[in-house]
């Protein structure tokens, strides 16, 4: 059963904008952090590129800063991704994140973002 539910990926020329978006299933309870991540293509790790905490305090990767905004919305358990002045640099494949207080962690199934030159 899929947890993480994301959307909003596509094929973009630079310059461009989209907006992920991710929801958490309703079952998934005391929500602490939510993030996206990117695996960057032929590359298996995945690396932090944008972080809210529950006191919605936000960090950012430094090759994003300026121009990706992350957003929560606690009621209806989603986390957002505003991608502004997207650089091929930005292409990959990029994934939700959840974690719990209870200790549990949560990963989207990744959805491909492409910026074109």
């Amino acid at each position: 059963q899929v947890q993480l539910v994301e959307s909003g990926g596509g094929l973009v020329q630079t310059g461009g904008s989209l907006r992920l978006s991710c929801a958490a299933s309703a079952s998934i309870s005391r929500i602490n952090d939510m993030a996206w991540y990117r695996q960057a293509p032929g590359k298996q790790q995945r690396d932090l590129v944008a972080v809210i905490t529950s006191g919605s305090s936000t960090d950012y990767a430094d090759s994003v800063k300026g121009r990706f905004t992350i957003s929560r919305d606690n009621a209806k358990n989603t986390v957002s991704l505003q991608m502004n002045s997207l650089k091929p640099e930005d292409t990959g494949v990029y994934y939700c994140y959840v974690s719990t207080t209870h200790g549990n962690r949560y990963w989207g199934q990744g959805t491909q973002v492409t910026v074109s030159s």
